[in-house]
């Protein structure tokens, strides 16, 4: 793809480092239902379906859950995550510059995560992160989550392009499938949070430092 008229982001894992932040608020969670912590490792598997597969995962792992527990438990992480959400997050090394490079170029750019979009504008917020980006599109209850192509769609839409004139920036396969979904390019930021290998896209498609940024512009 040369020249996207817009740039579409995943977050988490993409643009931002946000495991050790989650990694401590789930293990919070743990602690307060008196179960074992679990690793950062383990942690960063359980991320990309947004927050509630998060905290089931992590209760699959610890014990098991059911619902009435599953909803405690997710207060609680979401209690403890509202208030640690960049105590620890950081956006990727040069990120800032490549953001700052395709504005420069007058290229449109969204968010289209499954992280709730309350906690996503706040962390954009909080690491000068917002000024960047037309559009933030996070998870809403009741609307599906990625892969799904909707929430994507919907960036594309307010960003005024057509699909085909748009590129998806991610760092899993959840992020590659909704691309496909979608019928939009993508690229893939492998340092990521990637859950599953991706046999099927082609190494011109991946890049490994955002200091490469021009991949995805060239």
């Amino acid at each position: 793809m040369i020249n996207p008229k817009a740039i579409i982001f995943d977050l988490d894992g993409t643009l931002i480092h946000s495991a050790p932040d989650l990694h401590t608020a789930i293990n919070a969670m743990l602690d307060g239902l008196k179960r074992a912590p679990i690793c950062i490792d383990t942690v960063i598997s359980f991320i990309g379906d947004g927050v509630e597969k998060l905290v089931e995962r992590s209760l699959n792992k610890s014990g098991g859950y059911n619902s009435l527990l599953k909803q405690k438990a997710l207060i609680s992480f979401m209690a403890f995550y509202s208030q640690n959400m960049t105590t620890l997050t950081r956006p990727y090394p040069n990120v800032i510059s490549a953001l700052e490079s395709f504005q420069n170029a007058g290229i449109p750019l969204g968010i289209c995560t499954n992280k709730p979009t309350k906690p996503a504008q706040e962390i954009c917020d909080r690491l000068d992160l917002t000024r960047f980006f037309n559009i933030i599109n996070g998870a809403e209850n009741g609307q599906a989550k990625k892969p799904n192509p909707t929430s994507l769609l919907g960036c594309i839409k307010k960003l005024g392009v057509l699909e085909a004139q748009a590129l998806y920036v991610g760092d899993s396969s959840i992020d590659f499938n909704t691309a496909l979904n979608a019928t939009v390019p993508f690229r893939l930021f492998s340092k990521g949070y990637l859950n599953e290998p991706l046999p099927n896209l082609s190494e011109n498609d991946i890049f490994h430092d955002w200091k490469t940024h021009g991949i995805l512009i060239s």
